[in-house]
């Protein structure tokens, strides 16, 4: 029985046991927070990395810049992307974005919501990075988003620290 269990795993036939998982992180980072915890996440888990771009970027400086946010917030305006990763390569997305007035940046849901027939029986896994608060709002944001998709226990932080993200990964079964 060993043996015939060998040869059917040898030619594929139990792919679905065998097969790793490939990991993306994609995340959109506007001061470089977010930045710097997907390549935390990523060295940890293998993922490729994917940077979201707006085809408009936001402005730079911190005022100017939330009061274009706040503006996209109350009138609904979603902002459109430059691209987006070839999402059949991968079983496991994480999603990272900054909070934004209390929750993800539009830019980052609507483009979620977009691509809900790409995200269909992956899993999404959120994270975030903020300030002061509303982690878990933005991280349900990212949730409500992809409906289609399967979720795992997301996380946010004020200062990602490597251990920290590890012990994460551990918990929720994608270290790699």
């Amino acid at each position: 029985m060993a043996a015939a269990i060998l040869m059917l795993t040898s030619f594929g036939l139990f792919a679905q046991n065998t097969k790793s998982s490939k990991n993306l992180v994609m995340y959109f980072s506007w001061g470089g927070t977010t930045e710097k915890m997907a390549k935390m996440i990523s060295s940890s888990n293998g993922g490729e990395l994917f940077k979201i771009e707006p085809t408009e970027a936001y402005p730079t400086s911190y005022t100017p810049c939330t009061k274009v946010v706040k503006d996209e917030l109350d009138k609904g305006i979603f902002r459109t992307v430059k691209s987006a990763p070839d999402f059949s390569k991968y079983d496991t997305i994480f999603v990272g974005v900054p909070v934004w007035w209390h929750t993800a940046p539009t830019l980052m849901t609507h483009f979620l919501e977009e691509h809900a027939a790409d995200l269909k029986g992956k899993t999404v896994i959120p994270f975030c990075t903020y300030q002061a608060t509303y982690r878990d709002e933005t991280l349900q944001a990212i949730v409500d988003a992809s409906p289609s998709a399967k979720h795992k226990e997301g996380y946010g932080t004020t200062n990602p620290k490597q251990a920290d993200i590890d012990a994460w990964l551990k918990k929720i079964e994608v270290a790699k």
